[in-house]
């Protein structure tokens, strides 16, 4: 029999929790085995006073608190690596996620996929301060990374345990769960959820986020598209570097002979060497990537690939591959 996990981090949401169970217990009245692993970070309301209270009377309600604020997306860490579940669904704790969507997210993983994403269909949030910068963020997302789903930021999802454990959550990193996912090679699909707006407590959110949003997508993208080839990225970059470095040295030697411009004066000398200096030092950066790279794979015995599944092959990499 298989367990699901659902994995809901709170910050200050004690006026919500109550229902939340509530919703959470009625939903997953169908599935035989589910586990709820309710993760406090660093609320300094009653949040976890009502989270004690609540798993003293289910079982099933586990309780994580963290000794302080560290952001949603380590919380989200923290609670996977609490679960125990073959399958592990994420939620909002401010009821704006509806619980009664798992049931039919867990029905579509069951077609083959490895993540299911919920989009919110008809989104209850103001327009200037969260519709249009999440519209804005989801197009950035779409366009860097390639990854073709409509809302990024919907945090109701279902995965399977082997993807879920792979993620590696920091910074802002829980809006890219579907991109690191696509990344590690998993088939996802997405289907519209409900949304609810808040009837208490107090949103997180603020317009701050989406610039942070903006320079961890940078991130995600290098790490996913480049870690095991830093040199590809860096190198590139002083390489064409040089060959602007080239052309404006050639442009300072064509004005000096047809033109007779004094080249020691001229501002595209300095520019020439700027650019070659700095194509050097992105050269050096991403030798000294290479080098980091193969430090990393090769001293945690990491490898480059991750395998799906085997046949006939020797124990050691049947394990591998599970």
């Amino acid at each position: 029999m298989r367990l699901l996990s659902v994995v809901i981090p709170l910050k200050d949401e004690q006026d919500n929790i109550e229902m939340l169970c509530t919703r959470l217990r009625a939903s997953l009245a169908p599935i035989p085995a589910w586990e709820a692993i309710l993760v406090d970070d660093g609320s300094r309301d009653g949040t976890f006073r009502e989270l004690e209270r609540q798993a003293a009377v289910d079982a099933r309600l586990k309780v994580v608190r963290l000794r302080r604020n560290y952001g949603q997306s380590a919380a989200l860490q923290a609670g996977i690596d609490a679960s125990k579940g073959d399958i592990v669904a994420t939620m909002d704790g401010d009821l704006q996620n509806d619980p009664q969507d798992l049931p039919r997210l867990l029905a579509k993983l069951d077609e083959g996929y490895d993540v299911v994403l919920g989009e919110r269909a008809k989104r209850q949030d103001g327009l200037l301060l969260r519709k249009i910068p999440s519209w804005w963020g989801n197009f950035v997302i779409r366009q860097v990374t390639g990854v073709r789903f409509r809302d990024f930021g919907c945090t109701i999802r279902v995965m399977r345990r082997e993807f879920a454990t792979g993620l590696n959550l920091y910074g802002e990193m829980h809006r890219f769960i579907s991109v690191i996912a696509a990344k590690l090679g998993a088939r996802i699909t997405q289907i519209p959820v409900g949304h609810h707006a808040r009837v208490a407590g107090r949103s997180k959110y603020t317009l701050s986020r989406t610039f942070r949003v903006i320079l961890d997508l940078f991130t995600v993208q290098f790490l996913h598209g480049y870690l095991t080839r830093p040199m590809h990225f860096l190198g590139g970059t002083g390489l064409v570097l040089f060959l602007a470095s080239l052309l404006t040295l050639g442009v300072t030697g064509y004005m000096k002979l047809q033109h007779a411009v004094d080249m020691t004066g001229n501002p595209l000398l300095l520019l020439s060497v700027l650019l070659f200096l700095v194509g050097m030092q992105f050269l050096s950066l991403g030798l000294l990537g290479e080098v980091l790279a193969r430090t990393y794979f090769e001293s945690q015995g990491r490898k480059p690939y991750t395998i799906r599944e085997s046949r006939n092959l020797d124990a050691s990499i049947d394990r591998q591959a599970a």
